[in-house]
């Protein structure tokens, strides 16, 4: 299981620069990047609140699952199945 932080996207929507979010949410440039580029092991619900307001969107907007291509196969094998 993957989760996917589609933040650049919703910047770059919103026409919001780096800078200009990290000032609006109180997180440091550092931290911010971190997040927009995908690096991040976890987000506080305050955070994604703050980022949600300052670009008017919902967490579903930013937050994607993506299904790892193992767990795909995965769930084929069982759906044909399983090991027999």
């Amino acid at each position: 299981m993957s989760i996917v932080i589609n933040l650049d996207v919703m910047m770059a929507k919103r026409k919001k620069g780096l800078t200009e979010l990290a000032g609006e949410v109180d997180i440091t440039l550092a931290n911010l990047s971190i997040l927009k580029n995908n690096k991040a092991k976890a987000v506080r619900l305050s955070t994604l609140n703050a980022i949600c307001k300052a670009l008017h969107c919902q967490p579903g907007d930013i937050l994607e699952y993506v299904e790892d291509e193992e767990e795909r196969e995965d769930a084929a094998d069982k759906a044909d199945g399983g090991d027999m």
